[in-house]
């Protein structure tokens, strides 16, 4: 019989949203315990060498990297009441036990119960259909990421960046920076999804940007060698003539969806909202979900800017603490919200605004 874990707060997830989540529930008073997947705590703040936007509160001109070691500082600072387990998967949640099972790296199993949960799961990559998508050198943009920031391991020699919105927009920016050449960012869009500032700076450094533009096939035997783009019309059906670009790297940068099977698991209702690019559990202002003990956070809750997600865990990390009866300082909540509404406001933030209209409640039944 494997052990049982027991703690006040179950963090799923230590990248931006959950990390912010423990550090609110803990300066509350609760006993939080984080899992993280991965070798080392941080999520994609670890790879993100640029500068954030927003406001001091959300650490503007400041790199990611820096904003992860802020707030591990600020959860050591909180006297142990937060422990986080690297390398260690929540394989499963059963509502009838109300516990989750996990497994630290590859022997070590164990079960794990919480009075209350945050669901900070972040989101996994997609990658477009095409021949030859499978040969070695196809990579999505974090795992590029990965190699270069985390490990200083460069792909290769010369890149096809897919993809133009922020991600593809700041890792060609990031490759040219390590060296490697971009051939091209190629955009099925008839303009830039990221942000003007991102897609300057990669135009100053001479990498072309073509719009309408999709890729066809990868070239090589085993490994890539090459790819083939073509133009598309106003219907996205492929036109004009193909072109053939010289390259050994293939780098996908064409959008997240939010890993949400826990809620699936527990019973939470979901939508499925384009907006927030998946199915997204639907949420109250407090972002508690249909089960009474799970919040969400972050880009488990719909696709966004770090700087939000940090915001939502903060929101969610104060709910949880609160629903466990713990002291909280109720102004925190409404200084929460309006800062996450400034992070959402004018034509950048009406996308999210959407989604999240059709999966936000008033209130729960009891």
């Amino acid at each position: 019989m494997s052990k049982i874990v027991e703690t006040d707060l179950l963090v799923i997830g230590g990248g931006a949203a959950g990390l912010c989540a423990a550090a609110e529930a803990a300066g509350a008073g609760a006993n939080v315990l984080v899992v993280e997947s991965d070798l080392h705590p941080g999520g994609q703040l670890v790879k993100q060498t640029h500068k954030f936007f927003g406001s001091k509160d959300e650490y503007a001109g400041t790199r990611g990297f820096k904003i992860a070691g802020v707030l591990l500082d600020e959860i050591a600072s909180l006297g142990g009441k937060v422990k986080i387990c690297c390398n260690t998967t929540i394989t499963g949640y059963y509502p009838e036990d109300r516990v989750y099972t996990a497994m630290e790296g590859e022997e070590k199993y164990y079960r794990i119960k919480a009075k209350k949960t945050v669901v900070a799961t972040g989101a996994q990559e997609k990658i477009l259909p095409f021949p030859n998508n499978d040969l070695p050198g196809v990579y999505g943009a974090g795992a590029v990421q990965t190699l270069m920031n985390l490990y200083g391991v460069v792909p290769g020699k010369k890149v096809l960046m897919v993809g133009a919105g922020n991600i593809g927009l700041i890792v060609s920016y990031q490759l040219r920076q390590a060296g490697v050449e971009v051939a091209a960012i190629v955009e099925a869009m008839p303009k830039i999804g990221g942000y003007w500032v991102h897609a300057a700076k990669v135009r100053r450094l001479g990498i072309p940007i073509l719009l309408r533009h999709t890729i066809v096939e990868a070239l090589g035997d085993k490994v890539v060698e090459g790819a083939v783009i073509q133009p598309l019309d106003d219907n996205f059906a492929l036109t004009g003539e193909p072109q053939k670009i010289d390259c050994d790297i293939i780098c996908m940068a064409v959008g997240l969806s939010p890993s949400t099977e826990i809620f699936w698991q527990a019973g939470a209702k979901m939508q499925y909202v384009p907006q927030l690019c998946g199915y997204v559990p639907l949420r109250d202002k407090s972002m508690r979900t249909s089960n009474a003990d799970l919040w969400v956070a972050g880009d488990a809750s719909g696709i966004e800017e770090a700087s939000a997600a940090m915001v939502e865990g903060r929101i969610a990390g104060f709910s949880a603490a609160k629903a466990l009866g713990l002291p909280v300082n109720e102004a925190k909540f409404n200084d929460y919200w309006t800062r996450l509404d400034h992070l959402r406001a004018g034509e950048v933030g009406e996308k999210i605004r959407a989604g999240i209209s059709q999966v936000f409640v008033s209130g729960w039944e009891a």
